[in-house]
């Protein structure tokens, strides 16, 4: 059974505690609260009483990504890349869990979408499938989420369409910045845009999740018959006319807003001296019947593909150019050119087609129950919350909301996490099967976990004092009703991540807090991280041995001359390495400690290979 420390409120004052000490739990919690505002909120309100089931991401799930993210990097993470990638995997996970349910906002636009597609039209199911995009696609999108990568300035765009079950994130260009950081942005949530030029980073090349990339090439739809976009055009877009440009006054910094029809799309290529140049002639005719030249120059010709004969277009500070300098023969005086403020607004010609209807498949979801799993006397922030729970009454706690700890552990729990620190291992040598007992304490107290291997341990080093994040834990009683707490390596969600040993935590200032060698408490049971000089090595103290490959732990020979391993049991072992177990003194401005330093990190601070030390000759020692 667990060993509690103390009561209720003394337990409850501990984890506060430890919450305020350990800067890899309080980043949890605002990564929580950065990626769910709102269920954070609701966690806060939320009392013995129960309440409304918290939303977002899980405490485990947050933990088990980020360390994923700190083992792929492991020199180092900033807050901003672990928010960023958080909030993309989030993303992408409730895509994935809602794939086949077609947002709200798409499935109102599609009882009046009429249009067909445009030539060059793909679906984002086919980027999926295909895992490929051309520059020369269109994207007939519409807005599903617009929101701000955590931890950055970067604005992102959630969208879909109206023949596919997926949604793709695209990263926003920073020219229609201004178009999404209010309120009332014109690029919100239900908005149509057309999209080409697109970039794909492929899951390969990120975070493991397909994005688009910037593009300047974007066209916003409107529509005449809302009121909203109609008072737009009567506001922005007509009280200019291509009567009313003045070369004087465009060359002083004069913007114009212009709206008019497309009449034409025609292409040519430009000979040059070194070379061919293409470009796109649209002629425009706006409402007085006056004609100019809307001119797209090399990779700006791909903006064509978003145009089509018949319908409206509105350019808000399009660039004014004379006919001279673009290179045209022609009446008119003054030609527009797409520039580096220009933006661009589309009221697309209608053209009729036949509509049929597609059976989509219905959503499957697993039967919850709702459980009350803690202790009521306690002082605890929630007493409710929905969990899955399957035939034989077992509950998966893989989604649980808050940080489980050793105190909450109870009968038929599934999918446990805990975050804590090794105070004793051995290996259980009454199980024919690579069983290893693991002794777990946190701030509420203790638990052995017995750990189940395939074929043999394939954990690296794990000692006495680290610190461990380990999910996939199954909780159970005995036939004398004692608590036993399983975890086995080939089971779905299993993992066991040395905190202690990952390096990313070291190099990341956002995940550790720096403690003073005067800090350190043998009644802690905690993983300090120090700023320290070595201030002396003794020279007679170092010692090379071999260790076991696997485990890390050093070996010992035998007198028949087979060499063992006391932590794996193991009489023989073939696969070692030979290693350092030297002695230093270390020092900070509070205190003088005695160390003892194994394996690649002594032989890192000695600049020298365990072997290469063998074979110096005494005399240089």
């Amino acid at each position: 059974m667990p060993a509690y420390n103390g009561d209720g409120e003394s337990t409850a004052m501990e984890v506060d505690r430890r919450l305020a000490e350990d800067s890899f739990l309080a980043f949890i919690g605002y990564a929580r609260s950065a990626l769910s505002p709102e269920a954070e909120d609701a966690s806060r309100e939320q009392n013995g009483d129960g309440g409304e089931e918290p939303v977002g991401p899980g405490w485990s799930w947050i933990a088990s990504r980020i360390l994923r993210t700190c083992i792929a990097y492991s020199s180092g993470v900033t807050a901003a890349i672990l928010l960023s990638d958080l909030s993309q995997a989030w993303g992408e996970q409730n895509r994935v869990a809602s794939s086949r349910k077609r947002p709200e906002c798409i499935k109102q636009l599609k009882s009046k979408h009429r249009r067909t597609k445009l030539p060059n039209t793909v679906t984002i199911d086919s980027i999926y499938k295909k895992n490929f995009l051309s520059l020369s696609s269109v994207l007939e999108v519409v807005i599903v989420d617009a929101y701000v990568l955590p931890g950055t300035n970067i604005y992102m765009l959630s969208l879909g369409d109206f023949w596919s079950s997926n949604t793709i994130d695209l990263f926003l260009h920073r020219r229609y910045y201004d178009l999404v950081n209010t309120q009332n942005g014109i690029l919100r949530k239900g908005r149509e845009i057309f999209l080409t030029g697109c970039h794909l980073r492929t899951a390969a090349e990120g975070s493991g999740y397909m994005r688009l990339l910037p593009t300047e090439y974007l066209v916003i739809l409107l529509d005449e018959e809302q009121d909203d976009d109609a008072m737009l055009l009567g506001a922005q877009f007509c009280s200019d006319s291509f009567a009313s440009i003045s070369p004087d006054a465009a060359n002083k910094g004069v913007s114009y807003s212009l709206y008019a029809r497309i009449e034409s799309i025609g292409s040519e290529e430009i000979q040059g001296g070194i070379g061919s140049l293409k470009r796109k002639q649209i002629t425009l005719v706006d409402n007085d019947g006056d004609k100019l030249k809307f001119l797209l120059w090399g990779d700006q010709i791909v903006l064509a593909n978003l145009f089509s004969i018949g319908s409206m277009i509105a350019l808000d500070r399009p660039y004014i150019a004379s006919s001279v300098e673009s290179g045209l023969e022609m009446a008119e005086e003054l030609c527009l050119e797409y520039g580096s403020a220009t933006q661009l607004y589309l009221v697309p010609f209608i053209q009729h087609e036949e509509q049929v209807s597609v059976a989509l498949s219905q959503n499957r979801y697993q039967g919850s129950r709702l459980l009350a799993m803690l202790d009521p006397s306690q002082a605890t922030t929630v007493s409710q919350v929905t969990l899955p729970c399957d035939s034989q009454g077992s509950v998966d706690f893989t989604n649980y909301p808050f940080q489980p700890f050793v105190s909450d552990l109870r009968d038929k729990m599934t999918g446990i996490s805990l975050y804590a620190v090794v105070t004793d291992i051995h290996r259980d040598g009454s199980y024919s099967d690579v069983v290893f007992s693991l002794r777990l304490e946190d701030t509420t107290g203790a638990i052995w976990a017995r750990l189940y291997f395939a074929k043999f341990w394939s954990l690296k080093r794990l000692s006495y004092g680290h610190t461990v994040y380990i999910s996939g834990l199954t909780c159970s009683l005995t036939k004398d009703k004692r608590l036993e707490v399983l975890w086995s390596e080939n089971n779905t969600g299993a993992s066991l991540v040395n905190l202690s040993t990952l390096p990313a935590i070291l190099n990341s200032s956002c995940l550790h807090k720096l403690s003073r060698l005067s800090d350190l408490s043998m009644q802690s049971s905690s993983t300090y991280i120090c700023r320290v000089w070595i201030n002396q090595v003794d020279l007679c103290r170092i010692d090379t041995r071999y260790a076991h490959t696997r485990c890390g732990h050093f070996v010992m020979r035998k007198p028949d001359g087979l060499i063992g391993c006391r932590f794996c049991r193991e009489e023989s072992v073939s696969e070692v390495v030979s290693s350092f177990y030297l002695r230093m003194t270390l020092t900070d401005e509070s205190a003088k400690v005695v160390a003892w330093c194994t394996g690649q990190t002594a032989a890192e601070l000695l600049q020298i290979s365990p072997d290469e030390f063998n074979n110096l000759p005494e005399a240089s020692l």
